[in-house]
Order: C-alpha cells, then sequence, then structure tokens
C-alpha cells in the first residue's frame, strides 16, 4: 500500500489576504490630500506569497502530525477493505492511548520502511499468542487461561499454515491481514515494533458508496 502523494491545501480566509477597509470608496464631502496622486497597486506576488506562507503553517503540520491519506493496494485485507479505496488515517491519538485489539492500522513493514501496509492488530505488548489451524488464543495477565479470539471480520481462515507460538515484548504488537490465506503479515515477517506504527484507520473516504468513520469494525 502506497501513501498517496497528492494532498489538496483547504481554503484559509485571513485579514491578511483581503482587507474590506482598503477597498471602501471615500464619500464624496471628505477631502482627499492625495487627489491627483498616482497609487501604488497592492502587490499580487506578495499577497499569493502570504497565502501560500499560512498555508503552508496549517497544512504542513496537520500532514506531518495529525491526518494522513494512503490508498489502499492489494487484497490482504478484503473483504473489509479492498483495493482503490481511499482512506484517511489518524497519527496522533496513539502518542495519547494505547492501541486497542482489533483496531485497523496503518505501518511501515519492518522489513522495507518505506511501504506502508494496513493490518489488524491482533497482539498486544506482554501477551502470548498461540496460532493453530487458523485460530488464534491469547495468554496475558488478565487471563491467564488461554481464551480464543472472536474475528467476526474473517471471512476465510487458514487452515494449512504452520502453527504459531510467541510472546510480545513491552513494546512490540501482532498484526495480520483480514484476508488471511494472502496476507503477509506478523507470521511472515515477525512482531510489530511500536516505532513503526503510522496510525489508525478513522475514515474511508472513497468510493463515496462506501464511505464511512471507523471503518474494519464489525457491526
Amino acid at each position: 500500500m502506497k501513501e498517496e502523494k497528492k494532498d489538496k491545501t483547504p481554503e484559509i480566509c485571513s485579514p491578511d489576504i483581503l482587507n474590506l477597509k482598503d477597498t471602501e470608496r471615500q464619500p464624496k464631502d471628505t477631502p482627499d490630500k492625495y487627489a491627483g496622486q498616482p497609487v501604488k497597486e497592492s502587490s499580487y506576488f506578495g499577497e499569493t506569497l502570504r497565502f501560500f506562507i499560512l498555508a503552508v503553517l496549517v497544512v504542513v503540520p496537520i500532514r506531518l502530525f495529525v491526518v494522513h491519506p494512503f490508498l489502499v493496494e492489494g487484497s490482504s485485507m478484503d473483504p473489509t477493505f479492498a483495493g482503490g479505496q481511499y482512506i484517511i488515517v489518524d497519527g496522533i491519538s496513539y502518542r495519547f492511548k494505547e492501541p486497542a485489539r482489533g483496531d485497523v492500522i496503518v505501518l511501515q513493514n519492518p522489513t522495507h520502511q518505506k511501504i506502508f501496509n494496513i493490518k489488524r492488530l491482533v497482539g498486544l505488548p506482554g501477551e502470548t499468542l498461540v496460532i493453530k489451524k487458523g485460530v488464534v488464543s491469547i495468554t496475558n495477565k488478565d487471563n491467564l487461561t488461554p481464551f480464543i479470539l472472536n474475528e467476526p471480520y474473517i471471512r476465510y481462515r487458514q487452515i494449512d499454515g504452520k502453527d504459531i507460538k510467541i510472546t510480545l515484548g513491552a513494546d512490540e504488537f501482532f498484526v495480520m491481514g483480514d484476508n488471511r490465506p494472502v496476507s503477509s503479515d506478523s507470521r511472515t515477517w515477525g512482531v510489530l515494533p511500536r516505532d513503526l506504527v503510522v496510525g489508525r484507520t478513522i475514515l474511508r473516504l472513497f468510493p463515496l458508496s462506501t464511505a464511512t468513520f471507523f471503518p474494519g469494525f464489525p457491526e
């Protein structure tokens, strides 16, 4: 999945761009000591430059730290997400709260960090996961007896894959695609370090027929 390169700059209204008082006509009965003198037009280049600077000051921080647009490619998250869908990712909330199991996230691939993937959080820090015949069971400090993970979003389970048992470190996650038979994920390239988590998917924007907030969660 590749990050969308084109960004749309929002409209920005500022008193520096248009000052209505400067465009008011003087009453006819008001003496004008500058009557007859040539006046200099406001610089179009200067106004454009100010607008551009304001736009950069507002848009760039939002784009870098708050929200990120991505275009889904491939079928590893079918049927939850399909190729060609445009999504918006929240890049700031995980700075204030812990990621939750079941969140659909965008991440940097641990083996190729310039590549971005969309996956689902399955295992959390400190947990022990066992995957056997496609069924995930989890043990953690609150559940010393393993519980089977309920995954209603899964259509096809991979029952012929190798069995896995893994214990996650303090800042490690285990992620998988919803289309288990075809997804390359933590079963293939190992655990996901926290610092490679880009953010949580908060909006599916396009196509409009599939647009929804917080996509990827069972109804």
